[in-house]
């Protein structure tokens, strides 16, 4: 077994790849002609809204639930999650003939909580303020034997998710063209530390950079310090996706060194990118996958003459607050 506190390579990344070949798919790289007319760059889109569950987070999932023993399957799996990871978990798990739990916050957007049910998934609600979700996720996995699945902060999780950069990687040299920018989206910090792992190792001279909800960016601030830095709230921001206390301990390990600086986006400069992103690609992006995108949209970032490659890192968003977005732009 390996050991908790292992950091995986690229090597665990191309293992990853193979695992997920022919289940989970392989998102294409898109353009955007107005947004290149807008950056002056050339500037690809990762839509992991067309992901299975609508995010990427089904890559890190499966990675990580396939790999558990058929001996250790029979309690099935817990997980801790406002709507991504759940879905992940509840489709992998499902496929695999496990059952799963999820402890989700009470806010959690209806339409992620029922979409976790459907896709096989139990639901138990916390108080996102008051309770204490990890707690409550050990007793369940402690009464039923359960084995837990985190939600970035885990080698198997982490080497899934940077099959997005490895695609990203891969497609770009296949135009042949090398990326100066990735930007993708941070929560716990799962994807970006995966990313980096495989765009530099085929494209070391790239910059990697975090995108972060403005008052939840505890990346940026991260790399700044030195060590990681908390936020001061739980709740507060349309980008529900994006909203984990710090960054991991192995996911910023690998950040620290491979990824050092970051951006954020407001509310409604997400909702305007939310809106960009349906109106010019006809693409569903919820408020958490469309910061990177935000970002760039609000000048955050110079992709003047430059390759960059952003991560769409999500699609699962509710009617009422996907009308909210495209109202306010």
């Amino acid at each position: 077994m390996i050991q908790s506190n292992a950091l995986p390579t690229f090597a665990d990344v191309a293992s990853a790849a193979e695992r997920l070949s022919g289940v989970a798919v392989r998102t294409p790289l898109i353009t955007c002609a107005r947004l290149d007319e807008i950056t002056g760059g050339r500037v690809f889109l990762k839509p992991e809204p067309l992901q299975r569950t609508g995010s990427f987070k089904f890559r890190g999932a499966y990675n990580r639930i396939s790999r558990i023993p058929e001996d250790q399957r029979g309690g099935g799996v817990v997980a801790c999650s406002s709507g991504n990871h759940a879905q992940g978990v509840a489709a992998a798990a499902t496929l695999m003939g496990m059952s799963s739990v999820i402890v989700m916050p009470s806010d959690a957007p209806a339409m992620k909580r029922a979409r976790t049910i459907a896709f096989g998934g139990e639901v138990v609600e916390y108080d996102r303020e008051r309770d204490d979700r990890d707690a409550i996720a050990d007793e369940i996995a402690r009464a039923r034997g359960a084995i837990f699945v985190p939600p970035y902060d885990d080698f198997h999780i982490i080497a899934g998710q940077g099959t997005v950069g490895l695609e990203i990687a891969e497609d770009l040299a296949a135009l042949g063209l090398v990326p100066d920018i990735v930007v993708a989206n941070a929560s716990g910090g799962g994807l970006v530390s995966g990313i980096a792992l495989a765009v530099k190792q085929h494209f070391a001279e790239a910059r990697i950079m975090t995108a972060e909800p403005a008052g939840f960016d505890d990346h940026a601030r991260s790399f700044r310090s030195g060590g990681r830095e908390r936020n001061n709230q739980a709740s507060g921001s349309i980008c529900d996706a994006l909203l984990a206390a710090t960054p991991g301990r192995l996911t910023f390990e690998i950040s620290s060194r491979l990824v050092g600086e970051g951006v954020s986006a407001s509310d409604e400069e997400v909702a305007r990118a939310v809106a960009f992103a349906f109106e010019e690609m006809k693409i569903v992006v919820e408020p958490g996958g469309a910061v990177a995108l935000a970002a760039v949209l609000a000048g955050a970032l110079d992709l003047r003459g430059k390759v960059a490659a952003l991560v769409l890192s999500g699609g699962n968003v509710d009617q009422s607050t996907f009308a909210r977005c495209l109202a306010a732009a």
